[in-house]
């Protein structure tokens, strides 16, 4: 049975909340156990399982902080959505591989979700904007 946009809006939302809170574990939540997770050039590729996507996270969690999500545009189909986002905080650590040094940040992130039908997120593809990142995150 296809969820609603409704309904994936509540999970995405949630999914982006407890990533929001730093909350490693609340975000695993949100994902099924078997989750194909990608978030496109990350040095390991895509993981499976939330065993997988958990050193992501908590990577993710430490080299950026003060997340503010804002979503720009939602398109949706069966069980899938496709968010374009923009995300914006601070750069503490060492986010992509770059030197944060507390800089603010922001780029667009997009987002290619689909769902189980429980409501779980049984596969997220990421792609940033990693031009953006390097221009805000000069490394001289």
């Amino acid at each position: 049975m296809a969820l609603t946009p409704a309904e994936m809006d509540r999970k995405i939302d949630e999914h982006f909340g407890f990533e929001a809170r730093d909350d490693v574990e609340g975000v695993l939540a949100t994902l099924s156990p078997d989750v194909e997770h990608d978030i496109v050039g990350w040095p390991s590729g895509p993981t499976r399982g939330r065993a997988g996507a958990r050193p992501f996270y908590e990577t993710l969690f430490a080299d950026l902080s003060e997340s503010k999500v804002e979503c720009l545009r939602r398109l949706y189909g069966d069980n899938f959505l496709i968010d374009e986002s923009l995300w914006q905080g601070k750069a503490v650590g060492r986010p992509f591989g770059l030197e944060g040094k507390g800089r603010p940040l922001e780029f667009r992130m997009l987002h290619v979700v689909e769902f189980a039908d429980s409501g779980e997120i049984k596969r997220e593809n990421v792609w940033v904007d990693l031009a953006a990142i390097i221009r805000q995150l000069p490394q001289s």
